[in-house]
């Protein structure tokens, strides 16, 4: 759990991007002390100035909702890339690099998206094949890891009772066991990871644009 002194500005000043005045939406990466407990990931709509990111939870509640729990090893074989990844986009959007910390550690929407697909893609995968999902994750566009984020949360977005079903096994298939090869830049990747789910009839009625993308719904891009 967090330290339940750490003031919300404290939590801001070193989060990964986020912040309230832009969007309230955010989530939050649960990072216990010690070096056993699991790593949760929670999605957030508001933002309270006194106490924070609403609570976390496993019910029915869309605010705070429990996106994901990873076991300790998994997240340490992630964490410094991940972190090296962001902090990169963060020094090109002119803000500050954010670290990961005991206790609660904010991520702006849209990273948190894509942190998320990761996580998604390792919770039940061997840890061999941990490299190959980075490998394949980094070969996304962020829009891309927004559009498959955004699915397969509708879907199968929840932290434990969705685990291992419909999207989130087609996500562990697509980004573990596919290595990806060198790519031009206007070649996508997504409609490879269609080809994959749709040998496990797992997205009937999903449209594919005539570039090969998925189609974009308004808030695709929003973050």
């Amino acid at each position: 759990m967090s330290k339940k002194n750490t003031k919300p500005d404290v939590l801001l000043s070193r989060s990964f991007g986020f912040d309230p005045a832009e969007s309230r939406h955010h989530f939050v990466v649960h990072i216990p002390r010690g070096g056993l407990q699991e790593i949760k990931i929670s999605e957030h709509f508001t933002w309270d100035e006194v106490n924070g990111s609403s609570p976390m939870t496993l019910g029915t509640r869309t605010d705070g909702q429990i996106r994901v729990i990873l076991a300790r090893p998994k997240w340490d074989a992630i964490a410094d890339e991940v972190r090296a990844e962001f902090n990169l986009r963060l020094k090109r959007m002119g803000r500050r690099a954010g670290a990961w910390r005991v206790g609660q550690n904010p991520v702006r929407r849209e990273m948190g998206k894509e942190l998320v697909l990761l996580l998604w893609a390792i919770e039940d995968a061997d840890p061999s094949l941990i490299p190959n999902a980075m490998a394949n994750w980094k070969g996304l566009f962020p829009e891309e890891r927004w559009w498959l984020y955004t699915q397969t949360a509708a879907a199968t977005g929840h932290g434990v009772r969705d685990r291992g079903k419909g999207w989130r096994r087609a996500v562990r298939f697509a980004l573990t066991e596919n290595p990806v090869t060198a790519r031009r830049s206007d070649e996508p990747i997504v409609p490879e990871f269609f080809k994959v789910a749709d040998q496990h009839s797992l997205f009937e009625g999903r449209a594919i644009s005539s570039n090969g993308r998925p189609k974009k719904e308004d808030n695709d891009t929003q973050g």
